[in-house]
């Protein structure tokens, strides 16, 4: 592993920093399904989305929140009628966690407006050349996403 060893280092990881906030919260405001959801409400559909069923300890471990957190979070997507709640036939202590239908369509409009807000922004600030230049760096910034 490389060690910072110089100020344009670390100026480039203060830089990437700062434009990689502001893109998520415009990303975030473009959006006026989601206002009424916050970042873990909205990541815990997403969750949802992608595996179908889980216990309400298993997305507490996912989002590294406790489980009392994680109850009020679902209580709350609940009452919207974003998720559906079961309890398990194998044990009947055990709630299972799945995505409505109300709240797929959610996701989804949500990820729409936005990757409509960011295509349209794309095509209007960037250079064919700039575009080119996004579409490579998406293998850097994944490799920055799943470092440890």
């Amino acid at each position: 592993m490389k060690i910072v060893k110089d100020e344009a280092d670390l100026q480039l990881a203060s830089d990437l920093r700062t434009v990689i906030t502001r893109l998520i919260k415009k990303l975030r405001s473009k959006s006026s399904t989601s206002e009424k959801l916050s970042l873990t409400e909205r990541s815990t559909i997403a969750l949802l989305d992608q595996h179908q069923e889980l216990l309400p300890n298993e997305l507490a471990a996912m989002e590294k929140i406790t489980t009392q957190s994680m109850s009020q979070i679902l209580n709350h997507l609940l009452e919207l009628g974003y998720i559906n709640r079961k309890t398990s036939e194998t044990d009947k202590r055990k709630a299972i966690i799945s995505l409505s239908d109300t709240g797929r369509n959610i996701l989804y409009k949500v990820r729409n407006e936005r990757a409509e807000w960011l295509h349209k922004a794309l095509l209007e600030t960037c250079t064919p050349k700039e575009q080119e230049i996004l579409r490579q760096s998406i293998v850097p910034l994944t490799k920055l996403v799943d470092f440890k």
